[in-house]
């Protein structure tokens, strides 16, 4: 988290909020690219390969999607890189009102000027390809405010 606040409280929510640094402004250089080192050098094997909700799970290693059916099998649901960056927002935000905005915030690089359509026709076809493995459902329109995952973990 790079900010100008600098209380310690601050810094303690920060921290409790999920940031794996804190940093505060001014900084200097060679600290800014020491801390960059250090959260490089972290062990792979602490860093999460996989992501569960529901019947749901994200494997981030092979960007992949799997659902647990009924029989408790694990069947693979293809997807594209950015259905997949899609779902996954969408998993991280369970239940939640998530607004066009916001997908286009976290999804789409700055600058890029993507059609005013583009979260629209990227979420119908998510749905689509959920649909194929049952669980379409999950995904709702909220009329007038976003969409929302409604998932039970």
């Amino acid at each position: 988290m790079l900010t100008v606040k600098d209380t310690q409280a601050d810094k303690v929510a920060g921290l409790d909020a999920g940031a794996d640094d804190y940093l505060v402004k001014p900084f200097g250089t060679e600290e800014f690219l020491a801390r960059l080192r250090a959260l490089q050098r972290r062990s792979p094997q602490s860093q999460t390969q996989q992501f569960h909700l529901g019947s749901l799970t994200l494997n981030y290693s092979t960007n992949q999607v799997w659902i647990q059916d009924a029989t408790e099998q694990q069947q693979v649901i293809p997807l594209t890189a950015k259905e997949f960056q899609l779902l996954e927002y969408m998993m991280r935000h369970p239940n939640q009102i998530v607004t066009r905005d916001q997908i286009l915030d976290q999804l789409w690089e700055v600058g890029i000027e993507p059609t005013s359509n583009v979260v629209v026709a990227q979420m119908r076809l998510l749905r689509r390809k959920l649909a194929q493995f049952g669980c379409d459902h999950f995904l709702e329109t909220v009329y007038c405010l976003g969409y929302r995952l409604t998932i039970k973990n």
